[in-house]
């Protein structure tokens, strides 16, 4: 969807000034939009006492933004060895980090203990046997197969890559109290993107269901069920916004039914990325070029290195053109990067007010998966990252790459197996 009014009244009048000063391209995004989503939810699951957010760290991987996540008293789901350090750089230590990975070596595993360690949710029951000293605390990424459906973005259950599946559940916790877990928490993370609310609490139940199937066998008592991400948010003006409060209500319903019936309620846990950021950032790009053969091409000084999702997802960013959201005749173009891929394109076909060489294009719901995915190829760099903060300060929170950044891997001391050495 468009970007909320109140940010987009705070940020276009500010844009000339922003890239007089700094240049383009670049993502920018909003703290008082991402402190508001935090309060709402927040608010939403106020009466479950020990709720938790996991700010999801691969969809705006910037220490200012975990800095914001971490005072509103947010954990960090981190899925790399580099984003635990990232977050216990800003602070976060023990529980307030959640490591799910997935194909893990024992040496990252003993990494992610080390420092304080952290929160282990294990994607395989072989890793069971990798950790190097089973911590008290585990979790497992529960995979339903069949049971459930995912979407175009995360796939089919059955066709994932993550997760145990059903039939190793059992073993899979029973293996971790043998080694020496005592806690235990259960997680899955199905969709994305997911806009229908009632996905979420059916996933809920689905956990709470395998949490009572679990203590029925193994007498093992949860003490949080973690319902993933994947909450959605409507990337284009016709999208339904995602109903946080009436999914909130409802799943508050099942926790106290499953306190009703098993005597305890676990905490529950979310790890929201897109949810939280998305709608809070936006990549300011310039108009270049305009190229008029077959179709109309806007060329602009950012390629699918700085947004890969349209390219990837076929993803829909609403675009406006600073100074010309009011003007009633449109046409469609193509907004193109200049990499040497056809599907380098930010919008295909888009109907836009005329656009000129010099026009900024405000490319919309880029705070998360924006600036993350982004990637070198051609050579391309990179760009900056920007904060607007709550007092209406701009902050330049990640400068943009060089290309000495570029060629930095490429400065070594030579290393070299001769196999003739051994002849």
């Amino acid at each position: 969807m468009p970007m909320s009014p109140s940010y987009r009244e705070r940020l276009f009048p500010l844009l000339p000034e922003i890239e007089a000063r700094f240049g383009t391209p670049f993502h920018i995004y909003d703290e008082e939009g991402i402190r508001l989503t935090g309060l709402r939810l927040k608010t939403a699951f106020a009466r479950m006492a020990g709720f938790r957010e996991y700010f999801a760290v691969k969809a705006l991987p910037n220490p200012s933004v975990l800095q914001i996540m971490r005072s509103m008293g947010f954990g960090f789901d981190c899925s790399s060895i580099a984003e635990l350090m990232l977050s216990r750089q800003i602070g976060a230590r023990g529980e307030d980090l959640m490591f799910t990975s997935n194909n893990t070596s024992t040496a990252e595993f003993q990494e992610a203990l080390a420092h304080g360690g952290c929160l282990l949710n294990l994607d395989d029951i072989t890793l069971v046997s990798k950790v190097p000293h089973m911590p008290e605390v585990i979790c497992f990424r529960y995979n339903p197969g069949p049971q459930r459906s995912g979407n175009s973005i995360i796939g089919n259950p059955v066709e994932s890559k993550y997760g145990v599946a059903h039939h190793q559940v059992l073993d899979a916790y029973r293996s971790a109290r043998v080694r020496g877990a005592r806690r235990f928490g259960l997680h899955t993370m199905l969709a994305s993107n997911e806009l229908n609310c009632a996905y979420m609490v059916q996933t809920a139940h689905m956990l709470l269901d395998i949490a009572r199937w679990v203590q029925s066998e193994l007498d093992i008592v949860f003490e949080f069920i973690n319902i993933g991400g994947g909450l959605g948010i409507p990337y284009r003006p016709e999208d339904p916004a995602f109903d946080l409060e009436a999914m909130a209500e409802e799943i508050l319903a099942l926790f106290r039914e499953f306190e009703a019936d098993q005597g305890y309620l676990p905490r529950l846990y979310m790890e929201s990325g897109r949810y939280m950021s998305g709608p809070h950032g936006v990549l300011v790009v310039k108009a270049i070029n305009r190229k008029e053969i077959y179709r109309t091409y806007i060329g602009v000084d950012a390629s699918m290195s700085a947004l890969m999702r349209p390219a990837m997802y076929g993803a829909y960013h609403h675009i406006e053109v600073l100074g010309k959201s009011g003007q009633n005749e449109l046409t469609p173009v193509d907004i193109v990067g200049s990499l040497c891929e056809n599907n380098d394109k930010f919008a295909i076909q888009r109907p836009l007010p005329r656009i000129s060489e010099g026009d900024l294009l405000i490319i919309q719901d880029t705070g998360a998966h924006g600036h993350a995915m982004g990637f070198n190829y051609n050579g391309k760099l990179r760009p900056k990252e920007l904060l607007l903060r709550c007092d209406g300060r701009v902050e330049l929170i990640r400068r943009e790459e060089t290309v000495d950044d570029y060629f930095s891997t490429l400065r070594f001391a030579p290393r070299v197996i001769d196999p003739r050495e051994h002849a």
